[in-house]
């Protein structure tokens, strides 16, 4: 697998992961790849996902999305815009689109009917370089006024996530919290649900 991976070594490890706790989706980012590596990947760790009812997001390729079969696809700014990548995947796929840390991109997303808006960076990120820092005022305010879920990423693992769930956040998307965790990535998971679990308002029975 490009990028130095073994596309064998990975698919145990999502296996492993995707069995250690409560996750909602999968997103397969390969950047500066072939086409024909993407479909691999995707061959191999969709079905993965699929055994455990997790959603697989191909990150920026609403084409190969559409071509593989993908659950949704996640659009940036600087990518295939919202309209094109919907018309891409078709009526009933996810799609996703970056905001930052804009109200107005959000705003524009959301009525045009992203099924998500993803906020950040949060905090500073090993996975590509922050150029946008987000406060949680952010998911607050949109979760108070908005029906559409929000998503934070950026720099998120189990030890910092707690103020993003409290703000407001449908979702977190992790990826070196989880893949380069201490106890290996199901331990991530299972770190980062516990965190998820403390975080969230205590219910009285």
């Amino acid at each position: 697998m490009a990028g130095g991976l073994s596309l064998d070594t990975f698919a145990g490890q999502l296996r492993e992961a995707l069995g250690a706790g409560d996750v909602a989706c999968f997103q397969l980012r390969l950047k500066e790849v072939d086409d024909d590596d993407i479909r691999e990947a995707v061959r191999t760790l969709m079905p993965i996902a699929h055994e455990r009812d997790v959603a697989f997001i191909l990150n920026d390729r609403p084409d190969l999305a559409a071509e593989l079969g993908c659950d949704g696809v996640h659009v940036g700014q600087e990518d295939t815009p919202y309209a094109e990548a919907r018309r891409l995947v078709g009526p009933d796929a996810i799609v996703g689109v970056t905001c930052k840390a804009s109200r107005h991109l959000a705003m524009v997303a959301g009525e045009a009917g992203a099924d998500y808006v993803a906020f950040g960076a949060f905090f500073p990120s090993t996975t590509k370089e922050v150029t946008t820092p987000a406060d949680p005022e952010i998911l607050r305010w949109w979760s108070e006024l908005m029906t559409v879920p929000c998503v934070a990423i950026g720099g998120i693992t189990a030890e910092n996530c707690a103020p993003l769930v409290e703000a407001g956040a449908d979702f977190l998307c992790i990826s070196a919290g989880v893949w380069n965790h201490p106890e290996g990535p199901a331990g991530g998971v299972r770190a980062v649900n516990a965190a998820i679990a403390e975080a969230l308002p205590q219910t009285s029975a």
